[in-house]
């Protein structure tokens, strides 16, 4: 098993892979004192390249792991798969057999400045589409990767929509059963969306070439409120509903005289008469 670390780097490329196979086995890397760090794992015995992101690493290195998993597969002719190391827990059987193997040398090499091509003097740019998978879908697919140990999920976003969870009482009577749903928070800004300071810590569901969602966790000993959000979502509800124009255009339609009959008739029980001036 070879092991390469994910780095982040102030110049072009910006990232690139470091030899981390260090130590008689995959435990001797992957541990609590390596939380912050994103790998790649290559097991030649098995054919696949697994990809493991530390609890506590940051977004964007997570996102540049995910990129050079590509481009490590793409230097080994592609006879290897991609799979998330994230998608079991830590006590799963599959998680303490790859933890369990020992490192060695293989025919997989680190990923340098050489190996990206020079970005273009001139930038285009282009349509950005995102596409909004099914809700339910996403759902199924984020739920199948058991949550990380001693953190809590505080919200997730699945294509532009924000979702938080809030827990429902179904019953009280005899025993207490609740259940957790999602509720749309809104859709998120074209820009940027800024939450009340907290060390989060993320986590990207990716199927099928796919993005499902990203999520946000904290500490379970984080006994903050769930979430703030510094910049408002756009509530989707009360910017879609359905009207009649015509309702809209009367209403701003004023007329060129106002009656004065409702005046009068508060003064003299509605007697006076309507064509009377005052």
């Amino acid at each position: 098993m070879q092991i390469f670390e994910a780095l982040e780097i102030r110049e072009f490329p910006y990232f690139l892979t470091v030899d981390a196979t260090e130590g008689e086995t995959v435990r001797d890397v992957i541990n609590n004192i390596n939380s912050h760090k994103v790998y790649l794992l290559v097991d030649h015995d098995t054919k696949k390249i697994w990809t493991y992101n530390g609890p506590n690493s940051s977004f964007k290195l997570q996102i540049y792991g995910g990129i050079l998993a590509t481009m490590l597969r793409k230097q080994l002719r592609l006879f290897y798969r991609i799979f998330s190391l994230n998608e079991f827990s830590i006590n799963d059987s599959t998680f303490q057999e790859i933890l369990d193997k020992p490192l060695g040398e293989g025919r997989a090499r680190t990923i340098d400045k050489e190996d990206f091509s020079e970005p273009s003097p001139i930038a285009t740019t282009g349509e950005i589409i995102i596409h909004n998978p099914k809700l339910n879908k996403a759902m199924e697919n984020i739920n199948a990767i058991p949550l990380p140990e001693n953190f809590r999920r505080i919200f997730l976003i699945v294509g532009g929509s924000l979702y938080s969870e809030e827990i429902i009482v179904e019953s009280f009577l005899q025993e207490e059963r609740t259940n957790i749903d999602l509720i749309k928070m809104g859709r998120l800004n074209n820009g940027f969306t800024f939450f009340n300071d907290r060390n989060y810590s993320f986590r990207i569901v990716v199927k099928d070439r796919a993005i499902q969602g990203i999520e946000l966790f904290i500490h379970n000993y984080d006994k903050m409120p769930l979430v703030e959000l510094k910049t408002p979502v756009i509530q989707e509800d009360k910017i879609s509903k359905e009207g009649n124009i015509g309702s809209l255009i009367k209403a701003f339609n004023i007329p060129d005289q106002l009656s004065d009959t409702i005046h009068e008739s508060s003064t003299d029980g509605g007697n006076s008469d309507p064509n009377k001036n005052i």
